[in-house]
């Protein structure tokens, strides 16, 4: 790897020749290989990992791999069980777990995308809890809300705003991640591109911006609340000096955690700033870089959820009441009581009652892309159902028929082919199944079956791969039963 020289000659200034080498040494390696389990699907004690090769220290759903396994055709990465993560940003789960409490609190995740962070959050907060997931850039926030799909879990909003429209919505959280925009040097060894678009103008403009962007979401933050400040990159200007700016000028507390000196983790190295801080490098951590620093808003526990004026929805679409409990596909959920039917960018969509003034409240100011669980569309006398209902958690698998399928069958489905059902299956909607996991729906018409799988979502290749590519083996636990 061919490194920019201002790279080399800033990096060795402020680390000093020890820690640069060892960077060095570590980008000069092959990058470590890991996933995360989704503690919402599948029993992440029992869980049978094939090719694993330790677990990740800071996370207990993570797990190291010792080769990377074609994750593409594996059904179950698609069914969301688990999810490719690097290591490092799992170091997440450890600080929500220190200081999120037993609770429920609603967090935002400010910066989301692709969702890797926002998964280890919604594992770790405490039940009941509301996460806020929102990613400013369209593109982004759409594959954001596909893997927030396939993560299952019905206590969630994805969103696609800035910073500033988040904080006039009066929207008010508990804890605040904001995993900022930055030049992005702890992913050289996985991203040649980084490498070749960092300069040191790039990172004059990305500490600015990060700035802007805090200051813009302060505001959504509680008094008494938890902000997480996270990059994947090495320098003080966006890292250490961005801290100490929060603190002088929003006047945060910096806040411990509690780390093994194992890990290989350093602390500051901004001279005359010792607060602690967690820097993470290759050639010191198994893992890509990351920087991470935990503070509290001072004062005391703050206002309501929302401040509110009673404001309705912009239009009765976006977030009205439509059907209450009497919708038609209430019943596809487990405990349907716990939920309300409202139509969400022209699909029913179950929002649990517990959060559903926060919703309406998000529905009128922002641009929710998804919340809850996504039940279907209305087609004429029929409900077309969603792929979302049938990858989450909360989904009643009696509801409909389902099908089980071999490797290539479920590859075929995958690829959005057309898949034979059995003969004496129902006709209507048909979950499709592997392992007896939902992958999504066909509807079986007699003569042939419509493959409903979302055609953003397929798999593109048409190579065809040997094995069944499975990472995940066994998953014997009441989860399982749970997503049926």
């Amino acid at each position: 790897m061919k490194l920019p020289d201002d790279f080399i000659n800033q990096t060795r200034a402020f680390m000093g020749e020890k820690l640069w080498q060892a960077l060095q040494e570590g980008l000069g390696g092959d990058a470590p290989v890991s996933i995360r389990l989704n503690s919402c699907k599948c029993d992440t004690a029992a869980a049978n990992v094939s090719g694993e090769d330790g677990r990740v220290p800071w996370c207990d759903c993570g797990r190291y791999l010792a080769a990377r396994p074609n994750f593409t055709f594996d059904p179950m990465l698609h069914a969301g069980l688990y999810y490719v993560q690097e290591a490092s940003s799992m170091f997440l789960d450890l600080v929500l777990r220190q200081y999120g409490g037993d609770t429920p609190v609603t967090m935002l995740d400010l910066c989301a995308a692709p969702g890797g962070k926002s998964g280890v959050a919604r594992a770790a907060l405490p039940e009941g809890s509301l996460l806020v997931s929102n990613e400013p850039m369209r593109q982004r926030a759409q594959v954001l809300a596909e893997n927030m799909a396939k993560l299952g879990h019905e206590d969630a909003i994805v969103t696609n705003n800035y910073a500033r429209d988040i904080s006039r919505s009066g929207l008010k959280f508990d804890i605040l991640l904001a995993d900022v925009p930055c030049s992005g040097e702890g992913m050289f060894r996985k991203d040649p591109v980084a490498v070749s678009e960092w300069s040191l103008q790039n990172v004059e403009k990305c500490w600015r911006l990060q700035r802007d962007i805090v200051a813009d979401a302060w505001p959504c933050l509680r008094e008494g609340g938890l902000f997480i400040y996270s990059t994947c990159t090495f320098n003080t200007k966006e890292d250490e000096e961005n801290v100490r700016h929060i603190c002088e000028e929003l006047g945060a507390e910096v806040l411990s955690v509690d780390i093994s000196g194992e890990w290989g983790v350093t602390g500051s190295l901004l001279a005359g700033f010792n607060a602690p801080v967690y820097r993470f490098m290759p050639g010191l951590t198994c893992g890509e870089g990351l920087f991470m620093a935990v503070m509290r808003k001072r004062g005391g526990q703050g206002e309501d959820t929302a401040r509110t004026k009673n404001k309705k929805p912009k239009k009765e679409q976006r977030g009205g009441k439509k059907g209450g409990d009497e919708s038609p596909c209430a019943k596809w959920l487990r405990e349907p009581e716990r939920f309300e039917t409202v139509t969400l960018n022209s699909a029913l969509t179950a929002i649990p009652k517990a959060w559903r003034a926060t919703y309406d409240v998000a529905a009128a100011r922002l641009n929710v892309l998804a919340a809850g669980v996504r039940l279907g569309e209305t087609k004429g006398k029929d409900i077309i159902p969603s792929q979302a209902v049938a990858l989450s958690r909360v989904f009643d698998g009696a509801a409909f028929p389902s099908v089980e399928l071999d490797y290539a069958q479920a590859i075929a489905y995958l690829r959005k082919e057309a898949v034979a059902l059995p003969d004496g299956t129902p006709r209507g909607h048909v979950v499709m199944r592997y392992n007896g996991v939902p992958l999504g729906f066909e509807k079986n018409i007699g003569n042939r079956a419509n493959n409903l799988y979302p055609a953003e979502w397929k798999i593109k290749s048409t190579h065809t791969p040997e094995g069944n590519n499975e990472v995940i083996t066994k998953r014997t636990s009441d989860k399982q039963t749970r997503i049926q």
